[in-house]
C-alpha cells in the first residue's frame, strides 16, 4: 500500500480548558496538513484533560459542540483526525476517541474499554471494538490502557477485523520528581505495540499530551508526551520527546500492510509467527 506521513500532534493539555485545548488542536490540525501530512493523531481527553472532574459537567455527546469543531478543523484542512474527547450519554461519561474524515465525517467512535480503577468514578466503561475503511487502510482507534500488555485482547481483536492501523489517543504521565535519565519512559508501550506490530503487521501509532495535571486523582503528575509509533515488524518509527514542556508535532512516514490472514487462517498465521495463544 503506499506510504504516507501522519501527525504525532504531542500538545498541550490544560485541565477544564475546553476552548484552549480545542484552539491547539486546530492548530496542530492545520500544521499537520501543511507539512503533508494525510492524517493526524492528538491525545487522550484533549478536550478536559484525562480524568480533570470538570468532564462531569463540560463533556459533551458526540456528535456534539466538541466533536463538530474538530471535524471543522479536518474539514478546513483536507485531513484525517484521530482524537481523544470526553463524551455525554444521558447521565453517563465516557472517554472516547474519534476518526473524522477530511470531509468532516465521523467514520468511527470508540469509548475505552480498559478504564483505570481510579478512572471508573469518572468514565463509564466502553462496551463495543469496531475498525473502519478507509483509503488509507483499515484504521482502528483504541485509546492508552486499551494497550496495555495485560489488555492485549483488544488489540488482538482489532487486528482480526483486518486492522492495518492503530491511531491511539493517549496521556502518559509520570510523577513530578521522575527522572527520565535515570528510569526512561515508555518501556510499557513499546512492548505491547512491539507485539502486535511483530504478529500482524501493524502500524500502531500512540500520541500523548503534555502539561501537568491540575485535578483529578492524579493532581501533581505530569504529562509528558514521549509519543510512539512501531511499525510491522516492531521497528520504532519515531518516539517525541519527554517532558512536561515538550510540545511539538512530529511527523512519521507509515506504509500499512495488507492482514496476514482472514478469519480462520489467522490461527495457523500467528502459531508460524511464535505465537501460543488462544
Amino acid at each position: 500500500m503506499a506510504q504516507f506521513m501522519v501527525g504525532m500532534a504531542q500538545m498541550l493539555v490544560e485541565g477544564g480548558e475546553i476552548d484552549a485545548n480545542l484552539s491547539r488542536a486546530s492548530d496542530m490540525i492545520a500544521r499537520a496538513a501543511a507539512e503533508g501530512c494525510a492524517a493526524v493523531v492528538l491525545p487522550e481527553t484533549l478536550d478536559c484533560g484525562w480524568t480533570h472532574p470538570s468532564a462531569a459537567e463540560l463533556a459533551e455527546p458526540i456528535p456534539g459542540p466538541t466533536s463538530d469543531r474538530l471535524a471543522e478543523s479536518a474539514r478546513e484542512a483536507d485531513i484525517y483526525v484521530a482524537a481523544g474527547i470526553t463524551e455525554r450519554a444521558g447521565k453517563r461519561i465516557f472517554n472516547a476517541s474519534v476518526l473524522i474524515s477530511p470531509t468532516g465525517e465521523l467514520l468511527l467512535r470508540h469509548r475505552k474499554i480498559n478504564v483505570l480503577d481510579i478512572a471508573q468514578d469518572l468514565y463509564c466503561i466502553g462496551d463495543s471494538l469496531s475498525v473502519v475503511q478507509t483509503p488509507l487502510g483499515t484504521i482502528g482507534i483504541p485509546i492508552c490502557a486499551d494497550n496495555f500488555s495485560s489488555s492485549l485482547a483488544l488489540g488482538h481483536s482489532l487486528a482480526r477485523m483486518g486492522a492495518q492501523l492503530l491511531l491511539s489517543p493517549s496521556a502518559w504521565a509520570m510523577q513530578a520528581e521522575h527522572d527520565n535519565e535515570v528510569q526512561p519512559y515508555g518501556e510499557t508501550w513499546r512492548k505491547s505495540f512491539t507485539e502486535l506490530a511483530r504478529l500482524y503487521d501493524l502500524t500502531v501509532v500512540s500520541v500523548s499530551n503534555v502539561g501537568p495535571m491540575s485535578a483529578g486523582p492524579w493532581a501533581g503528575r505530569n504529562c509528558i508526551g514521549c509519543s510512539l509509533a512501531v511499525g510491522p515488524g516492531g521497528e520504532v518509527l519515531a518516539q517525541a520527546p519527554y517532558g512536561a514542556r515538550a510540545e511539538m508535532l512530529l511527523t512519521v512516514a507509515v506504509e500499512p500492510r495488507e492482514p496476514i490472514a482472514r478469519g480462520t487462517t489467522f490461527a495457523q498465521a500467528l502459531k508460524e509467527r511464535g505465537y501460543k495463544g488462544p
